[in-house]
Parts: structure tokens; C-alpha cells; sequence
């Protein structure tokens, strides 16, 4: 075989790996928005209170710290993944939990509606996080530094809710730590580094 042969083979598996990896990666993400919107839907249905949401979204926080530190290296090795995997099925297993128990949310309360505002705002967080990986404007340390972000967001809004309750002042430091996730994820797609 001649080295032009073989340049372009390990070109070809490079690129193929880089794009396996990515689709793992990206329904990591994409569980994750899917677990925040039957948290959401949760609380708009009165399904969900807003302290269980909030206990809700510390395990998402958990997800996320995971989902940061497999990606730091940039390879996600096989026993990280699982342990993602399990750690996903045991939120989705207590989502479901919350959403069938005797306990229930007013979704017309202010607070409510503050938690729906906060969980909605995580949904378009996250999917803008899956698309930059997709297109591949995120590498792998930038989806880390960005999910280490979204679980910084996900505890505060366990914190603000722990006790029932999320006050305006509350909401006001988590859209504040938004915006600046927001404009993290913003700058880390459109720096010119690619996957």
C-alpha cells in the first residue's frame, strides 16, 4: 500500500471516530434535554411541586458534573459512558417516581412558574450545546467546560428551590449565572476551534 494510501485511511478513521464519538456525546446531551423537559412538563401539568423539581435538577446536576469530567480528557472511555448511562436511567427512573406520586405543584404559582422559566431556559441551553456538537464547532473540552457550567446552573436552581419555594431574588442570580452561560456557549461555538 503507498503512504498516500495510507494517509488517507487513517484520515478516513480519524474522521469517522471523531463523528461516532460525537453522536455518543450527543445523545448523552440529548438525554439530557429530554429528562429537563419531562422535569418541565412535570411542573407545568402539577405533576411535579417545585421542591421536587429542585431535588430533580440536583441529579441533573450530577449528570452533568459527570458528563464534564469523562469529556475533559477527551475520550470517554467505555466504563465512564456506562456509568453515565446509569446514572441517567436512575434520574429518569426518579422523574418518573416524582410525576406519579401523591405529591403535587401548583403550576399557576409564582414560584412554579419561576422553576418552569429556569428548566426551559436549561432545555434551549442544552440544545444549543448538542447542535455545536454535531456541526462540530465544539471540541471535546469546550462541551466539558460548558456541561461543568450547566451543572453549576442545575445546582442553583436545586438550591433556590430546596425549601418549596423560588423566590424572584432567587431567580434572578440563576438568570444571572444563564446569561453567562449563555454567552459561554456563544463564544466557545464561535472561537474557531473545531472537533
Amino acid at each position: 500500500m503507498s503512504v498516500r494510501l495510507i494517509a488517507i485511511a487513517l484520515i478516513m478513521s480519524a474522521l469517522f471516530a471523531s463523528h461516532v464519538f460525537a453522536q455518543a456525546v450527543g445523545s448523552e446531551v440529548q438525554r439530557d434535554i429530554n429528562q429537563e423537559s419531562r422535569i418541565e412538563q412535570g411542573l407545568k401539568s402539577g405533576q411535579l411541586s417545585t421542591g421536587e423539581a429542585a431535588r430533580l435538577e440536583r441529579g441533573e446536576a450530577q449528570i452533568d458534573r459527570m458528563e464534564s469530567k469523562a469529556l475533559k480528557d477527551g475520550n470517554v472511555s467505555p466504563e465512564e459512558a456506562a456509568r453515565i448511562q446509569r446514572a441517567q436511567n436512575r434520574e429518569s427512573e426518579a422523574i418518573n417516581r416524582s410525576k406519579h406520586n401523591d405529591v403535587t405543584g401548583n403550576p399557576n404559582s409564582a414560584s412554579s412558574q419561576r422553576m418552569q422559566t429556569d428548566v426551559q431556559r436549561n432545555i434551549n441551553q442544552q440544545n444549543r450545546i448538542e447542535q455545536g456538537i454535531q456541526s462540530g464547532q465544539l471540541t471535546d473540552k469546550e462541551t466539558s467546560r460548558l456541561e461543568r457550567g450547566q451543572a453549576r446552573v442545575d445546582r442553583a436552581e436545586a438550591r433556590a428551590g430546596a425549601d418549596g419555594h423560588v423566590s424572584a431574588r432567587a431567580q434572578a442570580r440563576i438568570q444571572k449565572a444563564e446569561n453567562k452561560q449563555s454567552n459561554k456557549i456563544y463564544q466557545e461555538k464561535h472561537n474557531n476551534r473545531t472537533r
